[in-house]
């Protein structure tokens, strides 16, 4: 009798197997997007891409795929990654038709029980619009100019610190790891930016309660799960047993101390050095239909956790091109000489150096913050492509890797730095470069594109356009190991390690 139960169990289990297996195997039989090449298990399931990027270069595996089916591959069952720059405008516009997928949710926070969105992770546009509305005037170019001093205040302690650990004394010579400095410059920056205090990373040159650690943790965890985004309703946002990355509980507790404490009159600070605390604070009394105090930390988390990672791949990126290439480092140290600036060198002026802006736009061409497509769903009408058509629901998406590698933009040595694509070349009219220019500009995905493009650009633009000439024009720099190439992990942020260098006074 017990023999015929199991039996009896183990032939329905075969049989809703069975089911499901013939269920699965029509669906991809009838998928509209079977005529789109791709890798034949992406065709099946979403675990094909999740092992991709768990494997932490994924944006290679896309190049490849690329170059060899085209530009619309197939990367899962309902995903399809494009590399055509003349829909960058169409499927990143200002209307905000396109919507993000799910893949966001997963940066969002359970708190009592309820999931918790964030500027970035709110996947409804009304609702994204709402949100940004109190505070989009204070990431304006303006808005940013009264933030500049406490930029500056960072720069001179970046470069005080940089000169006690490596240059001054016994320590001359000594090797930096300058890739690991350069985080602790933007964290402190935003932290000085957002509350008038650094949060301390440039004084312990070590991380802090594991802030760095942990933000590295999420990054990997949101990057896979993003994949089949109801992992995370099981994992992270499971009500009963968390699963996720550890939290940001130091960052969280430092924004409601500091919100605490400029709420009681407690913390005092320079009113005429105004900080993002301030100005938050300001739009909870001009938008207290949005703005309560949870919003404040929303906006301050935003802040702290977003602001510094990619800025820090960015600043890391122009140093090491610059210092592989020894030519374009000479280059850039002249013009900066030249300028004759004083230090920390003002946005302004820097905005004004042809060449150090080619470098660095160069630099996020190569290596850009975010490595994954910046995904979108197909909205009613679907979408016409190389000769495909893609309908309403798919989900679609430009890698900012793919798009800043299209030699029909940039040009056949679109693989090599070579600032000077930003430049007018020889025997080029102003028309002809002006053309060219903004086509590349359009293709420019550093910072996203159209209604969702990053809050943060400003800020994260003052921080790299005014250390960059600071510290070439302080400080002779050297690779230790020319050769050596940098280590490089793809999880959202295309996060990088190894920069060794040597650093000494210019005289």
């Amino acid at each position: 009798m017990a023999y015929l139960t199991v039996f009896g169990l183990a032939e329905t289990v075969f049989g809703l197997l069975f089911l499901f297996l013939t269920h699965l195997a029509w669906k991809v039989h009838k998928s509209p997007l079977n005529g789109i090449p791709g890798p034949l298990l992406a065709k099946w399931t979403n675990l094909w891409r999740l092992f991709d990027v768990w494997g932490g270069r994924c944006e290679l595996t896309q190049k490849i795929l690329h170059e060899k089916y085209g530009p619309v591959v197939r990367l899962g069952p309902n995903m399809v990654s494009l590399n055509d720059p003349d829909l960058i405008k169409t499927i990143y516009n200002i209307k905000g038709n396109w919507v993000k997928t799910e893949f966001y949710h997963g940066n969002s926070v359970l708190q009592n029980g309820k999931i918790i969105y964030t500027l970035f992770s709110q996947t409804d546009n009304a609702e994204h619009a709402r949100m940004k509305r109190p505070i989009s005037k204070f990431y304006s170019l303006n808005g940013i100019i009264p933030i500049e001093p406490h930029i500056d205040s960072t720069i001179k302690y970046f470069c005080q610190r940089l000169e006690q650990e490596f240059i001054n004394g016994s320590n001359a010579g000594k090797t930096c790891n300058i890739g690991d400095w350069l985080l602790y410059y933007t964290w402190d920056v935003v932290g000085e930016a957002t509350f008038s205090r650094p949060i301390g990373f440039l004084e312990k040159a070590a991380d802090i309660n594991d802030t760095l650690s942990v933000s590295e943790k999420a990054l990997d965890y949101f990057a896979v799960v993003g994949q089949i985004p109801i992992l995370d309703f099981w994992l992270d946002k499971n009500p009963v047993f968390r699963m996720g990355p550890p939290s940001f509980s130091f960052i969280t507790q430092l924004s409601i101390k500091f919100l605490q404490a400029r709420l009681s009159g407690e913390d005092k600070h320079d009113p005429s050095q105004p900080d993002f605390l301030d100005k938050f604070l300001e739009a909870k009394k001009t938008h207290p239909d949005i703005v309560d105090d949870f919003m404040v930390i929303s906006y301050l988390l935003i802040n702290m956790i977003a602001g510094a990672d990619t800025t820090a791949i960015t600043l890391r990126a122009v140093v090491y091109y610059t210092l592989k290439n020894p030519r374009v480092y000479r280059k850039l140290q002249k013009e900066i000489d030249e300028a004759g600036f004083s230090t920390p060198v003002g946005y302004k002026d820097a905005r004004t150096l042809p060449y150090m802006d080619a470098v660095i736009r160069e630099a996020t061409r190569m290596h850009p913050g975010v490595g994954m497509p910046l995904e979108r769903y197909v909205p009613e009408g679907g979408l016409n492509v190389s000769g495909y058509h893609i309908p309403q629901g798919v989900i679609v998406g430009m890698n900012p890797w793919i798009v800043g590698a299209n030699r029909d933009v940039y040009g056949q040595d679109a693989a090599v730095f070579r600032p000077e694509r930003w430049l007018q070349e020889a025997g080029e009219t102003a028309a002809e470069y002006e053309a060219r220019l903004q086509r590349m500009n359009t293709c420019d995905l550093t910072f996203g594109a159209g209604s969702r493009i990053c809050t943060g650009k400003n800020l994260a633009l003052f921080e790299v356009y005014k250390v960059i000439p600071t510290l070439f024009s302080l400080y002779e720099i050297e690779l230790v190991d020319p050769k050596k190439e940098w280590k490089i992990q793809n999880s959202w942020f295309v996060r990088q390690e190894g920069i060794e260098i040597r650093l000494s006074k210019r005289k």
